[in-house]
């Protein structure tokens, strides 16, 4: 018989059913993200700005999103989970119309930050719904069902941006947003239950700002510092100030009673080595996204179109991964599975540098299929355990401090992966990158993936055997 956690809620809708309603504004939020990285050069033309200058565009999103991703708990607790959600998903669709607006480039950031507020509470509080309505045995699935966004909104966002760039205007890919947004919107309404916080707590202003001017400053000098034309000092200034900032808001939260990142959440063993291993190994999954579509359109010289079909393969591995998570968590447990599958994650990290103009097609499409899978695969067990010993009056503030770590963790592997590519270029005497430059990226981010593997080994042997339905 399947163990049930005291603090399981009853559910009031089927588990896949909720699912798919969060995973529907996550899969909006994340094809965004990377739809208008494709576009840049077209809404740079279209403002008379170089690329440079419109990657303010995509800065302005992250930081909004590092500011406000750690008040999504207390949020949630004050006002309600499904409440919030749905605010969030209005938020973001109405920065997506203005984006789409946008007469300047001061509105379009602008527009971004808009966006970036919506897009903050839309990933925790949609995984707060998650934790709050569905029983922990049956999380995993409901687990498997939510990562399938994660893997496909950034694979099929290049192609889609494209495509529209292409044959239509940069303007209708945030329209694109609307449609989605307003349905998401409903079926929120219909599906997802309302659910609150145990207990009512001020929100820690000092903290908010502490983390926002910590995190802000941390991916604005990462950045920075993969563009030597605004300047290495730029960067490092800027760094500098987030690190003091990180610093005197460590002071701070373990001094309060209710931080708004808590960091004595970390000593929650499963929810503390999942953050620190999850950490390392988005590292080397947020740098695909950037690093593999390039390498196919500059270091093969292949058109866009080409490009995407062949990367929306991976996509199709993250599919089939929603039906075998469960099985094979019950089969392994938690921390050999994510051992074994952490190995064979970083091995498919690595293998795309090994990709070449002269591979067969065939071929890209069935190891990037199979890398989907084992990067999916994960992906859940990582989203899944983080929570099994969380108490149910605790899982704002985990939520609210994981999603901020998987979103700094992403933005760090492309910063990572700009920072690599630029060494094989200056290695190589390379002006412009070449295949070989992407594939020394390549290994550079896998080694990163591949220390998050010691790290799992740490995890108790019976980590999550409830959620996995192992116990007796």
């Amino acid at each position: 018989m399947t163990r049930v956690s005291p603090d399981d809620p009853a559910p009031s809708r089927p588990p896949r059913l909720t699912a798919l309603v969060v995973a529907a504004a996550l899969f909006m939020q994340n094809m965004d993200s990377t739809v208008i990285a494709t576009a840049l050069p077209a809404v740079a033309a279209g403002f008379g700005a170089d690329v440079v200058t419109l990657s303010l565009a995509l800065t302005a999103y992250m930081l909004s999103l590092a500011v406000f991703i750690p008040a999504s708990g207390w949020l949630a607790d004050r006002f309600g989970a499904r409440r919030v959600f749905q605010a969030a998903i209005v938020v973001f669709t109405l920065g997506s119309a203005l984006c789409g607006l946008a007469p300047t480039l001061p509105f379009l950031v602008a527009a971004r930050i808009v966006q970036g507020m919506g897009g903050a509470l839309m990933v925790p509080v949609g995984r707060l719904v998650m934790l709050r309505s569905v029983p922990k045995s049956q999380l995993v699935n409901a687990m498997a069902w939510l990562s399938i966004p994660a893997l496909i909104g950034p694979l099929i966002g290049p192609p889609v941006g494209g495509l529209i760039v292409t044959h239509v205007s940069w303007r209708w890919i945030f329209a694109l947003n609307i449609p989605v947004g307003l349905i998401g919107l409903v079926l929120a309404t219909r599906v997802i239950p309302e659910t609150r916080g145990t207990a009512s707590r001020r929100l820690d202003g000092p903290g908010l700002a502490l983390s926002g001017l910590a995190l802000a400053g941390i991916i604005l000098g990462g950045e920075l510092l993969t563009k030597p034309v605004l300047g290495v000092p730029a960067g490092l200034g800027v760094l500098a100030v987030g690190l003091a900032a990180g610093v005197v808001y460590l002071r701070h939260a373990w001094r309060s009673a209710r931080p708004v990142l808590d960091l004595r959440l970390l000593s929650v063993p499963s929810f503390g080595l999942s953050v620190a291993a999850g950490t390392l190994f988005r590292i080397g999954v947020g740098a695909i996204p950037f690093l593999l579509p390039s390498m196919i359109q500059v270091g093969f010289g292949w058109s866009a179109a080409k490009a995407g079909l062949i990367t929306f393969s991976a996509s199709v591995g993250a599919i089939a991964m929603k039906m075998a998570a469960a099985p094979l968590l019950r089969r392994f447990g938690f921390r050999r599975l994510l051992v074994a599958n952490g190995v064979a994650s970083a091995a498919s990290i690595g293998a795309m540098g090994l990709m070449g103009a002269a591979w067969p097609v065939w071929a890209m499409h069935l190891m990037l299929a199979v890398g989907g899978f084992f990067r999916s695969l994960q992906f859940t067990a990582f989203n899944t355990v983080a929570f099994a010993d969380i108490r149910r009056h605790r899982t704002a503030d985990a939520t609210g401090f994981y999603s901020t770590a998987q979103q700094v963790s992403l933005t760090l592997g492309v910063v990572a992966a700009a920072g690599a590519l630029e060494m094989a270029m200056r290695v190589s005497g390379h002006a412009h990158p070449a295949a070989g430059d992407f594939s020394a990226a390549f290994f550079a981010v896998t080694l990163v993936a591949a220390l998050a593997v010691p790290v799992c080994l740490r995890l108790p042997a019976d980590a999550g055997d409830a959620m996995a339905g192992r116990g007796g």
